[in-house]
């Protein structure tokens, strides 16, 4: 149970913000692949021939994909996915550890994080990908296996959000990342896509993990940075432990070091600043 002082926006992550995040659907009919008559667009690049599943329609799903048979028998619209010949799944990776639930801004690090992947996530279904996620706390990790469509992201939403709240109801502890990029490597598939939101401190001792699991996938790193380290106050701070104290400024941070290592790793790198999350 979430305590009441933390049951406030920015603070405590809800579903309905994520589900909020979804984009608006694009007006207007689509542009032919070509001028010639009859033309038709193309397939979406990873679409295969092969059936994957049958399963009910859910707001969002191509009508093209609709299943007659499935259908007709159910009396409940039906729709067909295959699996991709080239492997089009996104493993959304949240950062929930005790390190990312704080911020001197609008909203924790963690909630922030939140929004980043919903994001991408909303993205990713909207071109008819697989999106899984793998919310990070300080137990075991939370996992929802891959799914399409606008439902599978509300799903994700409900969990993301109850992943949040567990782990600001969780006694703080260190908590490793690496084996949870260990246990990634078995929720995506080679040719699918990674995408980890965590803090600049995140990744410490995790090197070997992430560059296995950027091996054949494409993994990206978002360093979700907070005010404090990209404009600091200029004032001297003082931190005291109760028996001491000492006073300080706080420099900005340096991303660069960080992203070209990441580079080395074999991962894509971005900063994400407090503006683009809310």
């Amino acid at each position: 149970m979430v305590a009441a002082a933390l049951d406030h926006p920015g603070l405590r992550l809800t579903a309905a913000e994520l589900i909020a995040l979804r984009p608006p659907p694009r007006a207007g009919r689509h542009r032919p692949a070509s001028r010639r008559p009859g033309a038709v667009p193309a397939r979406v690049a990873g679409q295969g021939m092969d059936l994957r599943e049958i399963r009910a329609f859910a707001e969002g799903d191509d009508l093209r994909r609709i299943d007659p048979g499935a259908t007709a028998r159910t009396g409940q619209l039906h729709v067909r996915s295959f699996h991709e010949d080239r492997d089009d799944t996104t493993l959304l990776i949240a950062d929930f550890r005790h390190a990312m639930l704080w911020g001197t801004g609008s909203a924790l690090r963690s909630v922030r994080a939140a929004r980043w992947l919903a994001r991408i996530g909303w993205q990713a279904v909207a071109r008819g990908a697989s999106v899984a996620l793998m919310a990070v706390g300080n137990g075991v990790p939370a996992l929802l296996g891959a799914g399409t469509g606008a439902a599978q992201m509300q799903a994700l939403a409900s969990l993301m959000a109850r992943a949040h709240d567990a782990a600001l109801d969780l006694c703080p502890h260190r908590a490793d990342l690496a084996p949870a990029l260990a246990q990634a490597r078995r929720m995506v598939p080679p040719g699918g896509q990674v995408h980890l939101a965590t803090g600049p401190d995140g990744l410490a001792g995790a090197d070997a993990a992430l560059s296995r699991l950027a091996r054949g996938r494409r993994m990206r790193v978002h360093l979700i940075l907070d005010p404090a380290e990209t404009v600091p106050p200029d004032t001297a701070l003082s931190v005291s432990n109760g028996h001491a104290t000492r006073h300080g400024r706080l420099s900005a941070l340096d991303p660069l070091p960080l992203i070209a290592h990441l580079r080395g790793l074999g991962a894509e790198a971005e900063t994400v600043m407090p503006d683009d999350t809310g």
